[in-house]
């Protein structure tokens, strides 16, 4: 399991983390420094764009209200869009797939295609679905 992943794992997905939260969470469950670094960004970063990262969900969700959300899918989704907009050394397909993984453990049993269809939606509209590719060179190029 790489260090990314025990980092998202290591958010507490309720929705009201902070740092002090992780650093006790940390007490209690350690990790190398590279997945507490992270999972602090994470936490940081998805707190002071909280906002925009609502409206990016709230834009695509047919039918559906941000308040019905569940906290977890809710959160894993604020972890995935801050990732695509603001980790540029993801590539998509790695947050996605992630974020799914994420939903599929601590979501309900159709957490994980939920979420993946939001955040398709996400990165379809903001241009991100490529996000990382370019850079892969395993990755045959399309004509």
């Amino acid at each position: 399991m790489g260090t990314r992943h025990i980092g998202r794992d290591q958010i507490d997905i309720r929705g009201d983390a902070s740092t002090e939260d992780l650093a006790l969470f940390f007490d209690a469950f350690p990790a190398e420094d590279v997945a507490r670094k992270f999972a602090v960004n994470l936490v940081t970063g998805v707190r002071g764009e909280q906002v925009a990262l609502d409206r990016q969900i709230a834009d695509v969700l047919e039918h559906w209200s941000i308040g019905r959300l569940s906290r977890v899918d809710h959160n894993i989704l604020r972890l995935a869009i801050f990732e695509l907009l603001r980790l540029g050394d993801i590539p998509a397909r790695v947050t996605i797939d992630e974020a799914i993984e994420l939903a599929k453990t601590y979501g309900d049993q159709e957490s994980g295609r939920f979420v993946n269809g939001v955040l398709d939606q996400v990165a379809a509209r903001l241009k991100l679905k490529d996000k990382g590719e370019e850079s892969n060179p395993a990755k045959p190029h399309q004509a």
